[in-house]
């Protein structure tokens, strides 16, 4: 398992601070769309010049037409990340041709293949805010379709919460990535709804863990994200 620290800043020198007191820890660096869309990839390319051995998630979210989606993430495969991102709500059609056109890209340049990952539900949505859109209740329901359509897309697993871990692991198999944001190591009051401790995320099944604000946010994140290692071991 490697907990991914949510590195969410705009300021490219405050995230390779970052970088440089979660990395020793054994943390792996997830960079979303905060610090893409300030920095782009020459951000990407210069956080990896400083710690290129660290596992990268570059999330990003794509959702849109299949062509779009296809070239987005052909472009995005050439930083070298791990892992990758798209929703799984834009459908079938639209995972099958960004993978093809990660596969096509990684074959040209003869780089390695990210994992692919699709976004089930936002760890962010409660009931109220899933009916509002129109899906069906329970959340569960949806996370497991959504789940089922990007295993049998081909993908790698999924990005889902905690609370649907064990539900994604008994349908999609063992082999099947989930990486779990949404992780609280105590009980917080931010925009986070459907969260677990860490332990809990583990025990329920867990590939990866996500950690935001209770690393970033602390007094001093190195060690802090080196306690909630060594809680795993």
């Amino acid at each position: 398992m490697t907990i991914y620290c949510s590195i969410d800043t705009s300021d490219l020198d405050s995230a390779i601070r970052m970088a440089d007191q979660v990395v020793p820890a054994g943390c792996g660096l997830k960079l979303g769309m905060e610090f893409f869309n300030a920095n782009g990839p020459q951000g990407v390319i210069k956080l990896r010049e400083k710690h290129p051995d660290a596992s990268l998630f570059i999330d990003l979210k794509y959702h849109d037409i299949p062509n779009t989606v296809a070239g987005a993430l052909r472009a995005i495969t050439r930083l070298g990340p791990d892992f990758l991102n798209v929703h799984a709500s834009g459908g079938a059609e639209m995972m099958r041709q960004g993978l093809a056109a990660m596969k096509e890209e990684t074959r040209k340049h003869d780089i390695k293949m990210p994992k692919l990952l699709a976004v089930t539900v936002l760890t962010s949505m409660d009931d109220e805010a899933v009916t509002s859109v129109g899906w069906q209740l329970p959340v569960e329901n949806q996370v497991k379709r959504l789940a089922m359509l990007t295993k049998n897309t081909g993908l790698n697993g999924v990005v889902c919460s905690p609370l649907e871990i064990k539900m994604v692991r008994e349908n999609c198999g063992p082999g099947f990535i989930t990486m779990v944001p949404g992780i609280r190591p105590v009980e917080a009051n931010d925009d986070q709804k459907r969260t677990m401790t860490p332990k809990e995320a583990m025990a329920a099944g867990a590939t990866h863990l996500v950690i935001g604000r209770p690393i970033t946010q602390s007094r001093d994140p190195g060690q802090t994200a080196a306690d909630i290692v060594a809680s795993l071991a």
